[in-house]
């Protein structure tokens, strides 16, 4: 084969240019919600002009297009533009919860739970573990990017297995498995606030908790560990078979006596609070019972994310404590900050994603659009499980060219849970099906933040490692997750099993 022969370029690489070329060429995210809500402003002048309406399936009102360039309009958008962005619903959450969360981050504590995780496990399970600890890293932020993945490199080098096979598998559980977790993450509360704020443009009333999914997610997160475990053994690891590279083994750190004691008393902490939770939640007639004495109005449910701060919070003051990275409460506020400091670039666009939700509300171009848009569907007849796959399948497309999880569904959700609702079907179940099709691309998606960092960490161990390095040794993971969770999604629908907690899958507009 000559030199020309090998440079000449597939068809697979201009389509993997194509992609990173078109999706570096678009504007910041804050910047495309700042040309939607514009977008929305313009079209609502537009609308009013030609004389869009639609006849509301509940009420039998007929519904105009609002001109929001008009006086009244113009003194709303100016007026309302600070309470838009304070009150958007996913904004106090993720902050909330993020300074829990960032706390036993900063602590140390959730690394040092994936040490024991990964370094414990015994080697026949070794794979499954990686990928089920990516998949739980989830609930922290970035530490699975950050930590897990090179660190299963490390590891399975260390085994005599190739390093790419470690953080192949680490990968697709961190990034692939994203929305799956045993636990409620910051992507739940995120989302959920998301999803309400769209289902507003309905019903007023409505409302998503932030443990919406969290039944589906519980059993998917198996579901991923093992399809994970499966293509990593069969297919990645048959595709590498032994390294042979110059990069020498390293050795893997174990926690020290001081950092097994912190985790000792941190568990201890946890189970503390356990008991509290339990002993205020079975008494028929306890104190965290909700109205009536139900589980589901409790406020552990309803305000999970309270607890969530509480729990992971104090957990990582005792860790920090003990291990001296706490010395006292200004190190404690210090550790609290630092979370906050990744979130910098959320701040930034919940402000323009706000603006947008909001015109898209007042000017009531969401609610013309999902009862014509129903309408379509309905005549179409496509069935519930059809339309839900279609809908896999767009959001996996859409998230090739853009990354943010949360920028997406703030952009898709307006449109899509109104929608769905119209047809009969629950913003819950909306959400879902959403992070399915958001996950299964993301460990091939140039767009996804942390892409450029995993060429790096392949680059480590082969220097010639590249975009479509990671991307043909990840994309049979897509493949068996699209299928997997699809069919998963299949199964919950027939059974008509509840999503999470008072989390339906149908819904009907209020008379």
């Amino acid at each position: 084969m000559t030199t020309a022969t090998k440079k000449k370029k597939s068809f697979f690489d201009y389509f993997l240019n194509f992609l990173e070329k078109g999706g570096n060429a678009l504007p910041h995210p804050a910047t495309l919600f700042a040309m939607f809500a514009l977008g929305v402003l313009l079209l609502s002048v537009v609308g009013a002009w030609l004389g869009w309406q639609a006849t509301h399936p509940a009420t039998g009102e007929v519904i105009t297009t609002v001109n929001l360039l008009s006086k009244e309009g113009l003194n709303r958008v100016l007026n309302e533009m600070v309470t838009n962005f304070t009150s958007f619903a996913p904004l106090g959450i993720v902050l909330v919860a993020m300074l829990g969360i960032g706390l036993a981050e900063t602590s140390g504590l959730i690394g040092a739970f994936i040490r024991i995780l990964v370094i414990k496990s015994p080697k026949r399970i070794l794979t499954f573990v990686v990928v089920f600890a990516g998949i739980l890293s989830n609930a922290a932020s970035d530490i699975g990017y950050v930590l897990l993945i090179p660190l299963a490199g490390i590891i399975f080098q260390a085994m005599g297995r190739h390093p790419f096979v470690g953080m192949a598998a680490a990968f697709a559980g961190v990034s692939g498995g994203f929305s799956a977790n045993l636990i409620i993450g910051t992507i739940d509360p995120l989302l959920a606030g998301l999803s309400e704020e769209a289902a507003h443009i309905l019903d007023p009333s409505y409302s998503v908790n932030p443990t919406a999914n969290y039944y589906f997610m519980v059993v998917s997160t198996f579901l991923i560990a093992l399809l994970g475990t499966w293509v990593t053994e069969k297919i990645i690891q048959p595709r590498f078979g032994k390294y042979e590279g110059e990069v020498q083994q390293e050795s893997i750190e174990r926690l020290s006596k001081q950092e097994k004691k912190g985790v000792l008393w941190s568990l201890a902490v946890f189970a503390g609070w356990m008991i509290l939770i339990f002993s205020g939640l079975f008494p028929s007639d306890g104190i965290l019972r909700g109205e009536n004495g139900g589980l589901l109005s409790s406020p552990v449910i309803k305000g999970i994310i309270t607890f969530l701060f509480l729990i992971a919070g104090s957990m990582g003051i005792v860790y920090g404590v003990i291990n001296g990275k706490f010395k006292n409460d200004t190190d404690v506020a210090n550790g609290m900050a630092q979370s906050l400091k990744t979130l910098s670039h959320y701040i930034v666009l919940v402000f323009f994603a706000a603006q947008f939700v909001a015109y898209f509300k007042w000017s009531n171009l969401g609610v013309i659009l999902a009862i014509t848009g129903a309408e379509g569907l309905i005549q179409a007849n496509l069935g519930v499980i059809p339309l839900m796959l279609l809908f896999i399948l767009l959001a996996s497309t859409v998230n090739m060219l853009m990354g943010s999880a949360s920028a997406k569904w703030a952009i898709m959700a307006p449109i899509f849970v109104p929608i769905f609702m119209l047809l009969g079907y629950s913003p819950e179940l909306s959400q879902a099906v959403y992070r399915i099709g958001d996950s299964v691309t993301n460990v091939i998606s140039p767009m996804m933040s942390f892409f450029a960092l995993i060429i790096a960490y392949f680059q480590k161990y082969e220097k010639n490692a590249g975009l479509g390095t990671i991307i043909a040794t990840m994309i049979p993971y897509s493949i068996a997750f699209f299928i997997g969770w699809s069919i998963l999604l299949i199964g919950w629908i027939m059974l008509k099993a509840p999503l999470g907690p008072g989390a339906g899958l149908f819904y009907q507009l209020p008379g």
